[in-house]
C-alpha cells in the first residue's frame, strides 16, 4: 500500500467548508482506480493533516496525471493558506 501523509495550513474561517469538500471530492477520488481512501485528520489544537491510501504508487501517479485530479487539486488549494507539505510512505509491514 501506498500512503501520502500531506500537512496543510488553512485559511481562517475555511474547516467546515473544508470539510465539507473532503466529503465531496472523496466520491471523485474513490472512481481512480487503486483509489483505498483518504481522511482529514485535525490535531486538538486545530492543525490539520490530509492521509491519503493508494493500492500503489504507480496508480497513485496515474491519478495525478488526469485532468479530474487537477481540478480537484486546485480547488482544494483554494481553502489552504500555503501550499500543502506531502511526505510519502510505503507501508512495509502490518
Amino acid at each position: 500500500m501506498f500512503v501520502v501523509v500531506v500537512e496543510i495550513q488553512l485559511k481562517k474561517g475555511m474547516e467546515e467548508e473544508f470539510k465539507k469538500w473532503v466529503n465531496e471530492s472523496n466520491k471523485d477520488l474513490a472512481k481512480f482506480d487503486g483509489f483505498i481512501n483518504r481522511r482529514l485528520l485535525a490535531t486538538r489544537t486545530g492543525k490539520h493533516t490530509i492521509l491519503v491510501e493508494f493500492e500503489s504508487q504507480d496508480k497513485f501517479e496515474k491519478m495525478h496525471q488526469t485532468q479530474e485530479h487537477f481540478r480537484i487539486q486546485s480547488n482544494g488549494h483554494s481553502y489552504m493558506e500555503v501550499p500543502p507539505r506531502p511526505v510519502f510512505y510505503e507501508v512495509v509491514a502490518n
